[in-house]
């Protein structure tokens, strides 16, 4: 059968051929297929006879090579170190900045430096009587390795400087600068690791200056202290006071323009995310924050919840300022939010974007139904195209596409030449500054579902491979944040800063008096019927869970909880459902009988913890049980070789085990007496591949969120069929 000419087969540029295993490393082998252009018989006779070849002729013929490639899939540490300097680096190019920036889940840094020096011995340094001797000398797969080996240091310099400081003798970095003066002096890695140890050195300084500077001044104010005055109320809880006081002081931050708010929020976020340590955001790391132990661990990360819970608890109390503002004035903060809101979007800074849209979706706000009435139809309309950004539906499928959209863009031309940009980021705009919370809640997903070690106590390097390529996203991303070209406003900074945050319970509190529970809005003659169906389907789901709902009567149900001070959503590393909603925080559900605030700590339905698009919008029919959720969804699983390729769909959650998975599928499928033991579950992915789901792994963490939900049972080599 003859091919059309100009047609070429449609060959898979990769191939999956298996496993190698050598001097006790994993290698997972992959083919890879080159085309080579080859002349054709009657090609090669008229370019001999020096003749043109006729381009209406098509005698050429499509070549292809195959090439084996190696990536280090699982070896013990000194395997991997090894590996650092005498890989073939052009065949897996990702090996030594998944290494580095991952090393630290499975190793310490000293240690990690001191079996790399050992691969080099350095020899005595080169004199007259070692050139004598004729030492000294290297050979040349020594030289090589000897090169490979500063390069690793030198990325390792540039990439992750935090990984050596160790205060306050900074001993890996001093090791580091002494080797490199011997191998490369006064080369860049020697340079860059002399000029990194100063750096150091000189926070130091600062820092002891700094608590020198702080002790003075806290002995000095407790020798001026003085006994307060009777008019003076240092312990009043009452919140209206201290926000009167406070307003005194200097101008509100509201009283500002939309654009200069906007911007600063992105001028204080980029600053924050550009300093974020990579290592910090692992899931091993992440995950363990609050136990034991974990106390000031990922102080970068944490900054930047700090800040993300500070504009929200900004949002929170300038809205709720002024219990007898009227809902028309309240409705104007609303709406200068929102305007907020869509400048940061703008401005492609998706974290404060977040912040903002958490807390307007929060209760304390959401519930003022009186206010969002007031709000006009255009930001209401906008707050609810924003709100769609952040929707949990397929693993906020909506956040991930857009920040890859927004990762893409490229500047137009006549921006080309924008003033204070530097030259490396002339085509591309500035940001976008990511939600962090989507990244870690990937990252802990990850670290749950794949195992630190495989047969042997071989480390699963395959599982740092996944993880760095989240993190390498991450870095990507910092990079771009240097383009922004924002000038600091201390006005405004100061303004945000004493904006004074408001609990959970202070937040309710003023909320109640601000729209009594009884009140309802008029535009709105749905929401009471609608609170009814969704209460009762609360009520439902709770006896279920084994609790009862707290709701007072006139109260909506809380579509998502006050944002608290901790961290970001729970993540899943913690026994939480795996979501990044903005709400991080059980929230007020409602008043007991003696006035004191219940809080929920029982895991609310999913369906109650959306808020709509608009509040104070008309009525919408509550969510089935069995919808989508963030830590729920529907799977389909068929068997291998069935003939009818029949699928039985499975609602999976986020507690679901693999053999109790297979067990449902064998049951639904009908199968006499079924051993889930027997079988192996496999998810497929897009391009005829299929990902295999570890024996004990929990399923919804382990499969992979962007690919179809759709999964294959395979019986394992040696089982026996049922009878």
């Amino acid at each position: 059968m003859e091919r059309p000419s100009g047609k070429e087969l449609a060959l898979a540029p990769l191939q999956e051929w298996g496993e190698e295993e050598v001097d006790g490393a994993v290698y997972n082998i992959t083919l890879r297929r080159q085309r080579s252009q080859r002349p054709g018989p009657g090609r090669g006779r008229e370019r001999g006879r020096g003749q043109a070849p006729d381009p209406g002729r098509s005698e050429d013929f499509v070549h292809y090579r195959t090439c084996k490639v190696r990536a280090l899939r699982a070896a013990p540490l000194e395997r991997l170190v090894l590996e650092l300097v005498r890989g073939d680096h052009e065949q897996d190019p990702a090996f030594v900045p998944a290494f580095l920036a991952t090393h630290r889940a499975f190793v310490p840094t000293d240690r990690v430096l001191g079996l790399l020096l050992q691969l080099r011995q350095a020899p005595r340094p080169r004199g007259e009587r070692q050139e004598e001797e004729g030492q000294g000398h290297l050979d040349g797969s020594q030289e090589q390795e000897l090169r490979a080996l500063i390069s690793v240091l030198g990325s390792w310099l540039l990439d992750h400087p935090q990984d050596f400081k160790d205060p306050p003798t900074h001993s890996n970095l001093v090791q580091v600068c002494t080797f490199l003066r011997w191998a490369a002096p006064g080369g860049p890695e020697s340079q860059e690791a002399e000029r990194l140890l100063r750096h150091f050195q000189e926070e130091e300084e600062e820092e002891v200056a700094r608590t020198l500077q702080e002790e003075e001044k806290g002995t000095k104010e407790a020798l001026e202290v003085s006994e307060p005055s009777h008019d003076e109320s240092p312990g009043s809880e009452d919140p209206l006071e201290e926000e009167e006081k406070q307003r005194k002081k200097g101008p509100e931050l509201l009283d500002f323009g939309v654009d200069e708010i906007a911007e600063q929020l992105t001028l204080m976020d980029m600053e924050l995310f550009s300093q974020v340590c990579l290592w910090e955001c692992l899931g091993s790391v992440w995950s363990h924050r609050d136990r034991a132990g974990g106390l000031g661990s990922a102080p970068s990360v944490r900054a930047t919840v700090a800040q993300f819970n500070a504009v929200t608890g900004c949002v929170l109390s300038s809205v709720l300022a002024g219990p007898s503002l009227p809902p028309p004035h309240r409705a104007q903060r609303l709406e200068k939010w929102i305007f907020i809101a869509q400048r940061c979007r703008e401005l492609r800074n998706f974290s404060s974007l977040r912040a903002i849209l958490s807390a307007l979706q929060s209760n304390p706000i959401y519930r003022l139904k009186r206010s969002w009435g007031a709000v006009s139809r255009e930001p209401l309309s906008m707050y609810r195209k924003l709100s769609n950004i952040f929707s949990d539906e397929n693993n906020h499928l909506n956040s991930r596409e857009i920040l890859s959209q927004e990762e893409a863009t490229l500047i137009s031309p006549e921006e080309e030449t924008a003033p204070g940009v530097p030259p490396l980021f002339q085509k591309v705009p500035p940001g976008p500054i990511p939600y962090l919370g989507t990244f870690l809640t990937d990252l802990v997903m990850l670290d749950t579902a794949l195992p630190d070690l495989l047969e042997g106590d071989l480390i699963n390097f395959e599982k740092r491979r996944k993880e760095w390529e989240i993190l390498s996203r991450i870095q990507h991303l910092q990079r771009r944040c240097v383009a922004y070209n924002l000038l600091s406003r201390p006005p405004v900074l100061a303004a945000f800063r004493a904006q004074r945050p408001l609990s959970e319970e202070q937040s309710y509190r003023l909320s109640r008096v601000i729209e009594p529970p009884a009140a309802s809005c008029p535009s709105s003659p749905r929401i009471r019927r609608r609170i009814s169906l969704t209460k009762r389907l609360s009520a439902k789901l709770s006896r279920e869970r084994g609790s009862s709902p707290s709701h007072q009567p006139g109260d909506p149900p809380s579509p998502s909880p006050s944002p608290s001070s901790g961290s970001y959503p729970p993540s899943p590393g913690d026994g939480d459902p795996p979501t990044t909603s903005p709400p991080p925080s059980p929230g007020a559900t409602g008043l007991g009988h003696k006035g004191s605030l219940e809080l929920s700590l029982g895991a609310e339905a999913p369906e109650l913890q959306q808020a709509p698009a608009s509040p104070g919008s008309s009525a919408r029919t509550p969510h089935h049980p069995r919808q989508q959720s963030p830590d729920a969804c529907v799977i389909r699983v068929s068997i291998d070789h069935d003939p009818g390729n029949l699928y039985r769909s499975i609602w999976l959650t986020s507690q679901d085990k693999v053999p109790g998975v297979i067990l449902r599928a064998l049951q639904k499928l009908h199968l006499g007496q079924p051993q889930p033991r027997d079988y192996q579950l496999f998810q497929v992915l897009p391009g005829d591949r299929e990902l295999l789901i570890p024996d004990n792994a929990n399923v919804f963490y382990a499969m992979s969120p962007a690919s179809p939900r759709d999964f294959v049972l395979r019986k394992k080599e040696g089982a026996q069929s049922p009878p």
